[in-house]
């Protein structure tokens, strides 16, 4: 093969090829007696492993050390584990192709990057201004993104979320934005917000005392989105929470 034959097969410019091989990261192939490089099969192989790396986020320093060590391996070996890279891109696409329809398919409004089952527990939410309502939902999808939600826990959620009363204590929360924090509302209004989270959703959490590991820098970043008296409800309502997990 030429070299923009294989560039073209593994995905690469004929430059980068160049540079690779002037960085000592490709061996220079063989030269037919009118000058042009040639490459085989194995050339390919080393190309695409090296494109996958980088695509890994792997600095050439870093990939040279992995083609090091593949140096001795089969050449099946190796197209194996390509291969199984590919696989595992596919199915990330997959996964992006699905959140994507569910995007698609959301009511007009609903366009958070989150996995279908919150975009479901959002769609049974009823429209709101209200503030609170909106930072928990932000507080929702953060946690939807780093993989720490869960399908069961979401679809416990849903009475809630469709419950109007459960507006009216976000309502209430609302209110306390300018009082203090030593408001006689706050008692009243954080035992409200406990007593209104069903069984279910601590059913649903695997090791729910396990809320009590959750960073203290974590729980100070989420206290300071609210204001004095409102963080005063949601720290109770936490330690009530960690307290519910654990019976």
């Amino acid at each position: 093969m030429r070299i923009g034959e294989i560039a073209a097969l593994v995905g690469l410019t004929t430059r980068a090829i160049r540079h690779y091989h002037h960085v000592g990261l490709l061996p220079e192939p063989v030269r037919l007696p009118n000058g042009y490089r040639t490459y085989t099969v194995r050339d390919a192989v080393l190309l695409a492993r090296v494109r996958r790396l980088t695509e890994l986020g792997l600095g050439l320093d870093e990939v040279r050390d992995v083609l090091a060590d593949d140096a001795g391996r089969d050449l099946a070996e190796v197209l194996e584990e390509l291969d199984a890279d590919l696989a595992r891109q596919e199915a990330d696409i997959r996964e992006r192709r699905r959140r994507l329809a569910a995007l698609r398919a959301a009511p007009p409004g609903a366009t958070e990057p989150v996995s279908p089952a919150l975009a479901d527990l959002f769609a049974k939410a009823p429209a709101t201004g209200s503030p609170s309502a909106a930072l928990d939902r932000e507080l929702l999808t953060l946690l939807d993104t780093a993989g720490e939600g869960g399908a069961d826990v979401y679809a416990a959620l849903g009475p809630i979320a469709a419950d109007p009363a459960v507006l009216a204590l976000y309502e209430r929360l609302d209110e306390l934005a300018d009082a203090p924090p030593d408001d006689p509302r706050i008692p009243g209004l954080a035992d409200a917000l406990v007593a209104a989270v069903p069984d279910a959703v601590f059913d649903a959490i695997p090791e729910a005392g396990g809320t009590g590991a959750v960073a203290p820098a974590v729980v100070e970043a989420l206290l300071a989105e609210y204001a004095p008296a409102q963080a005063e409800v949601v720290r109770r309502v936490m330690e009530a929470f960690v307290q519910r997990g654990r019976r």
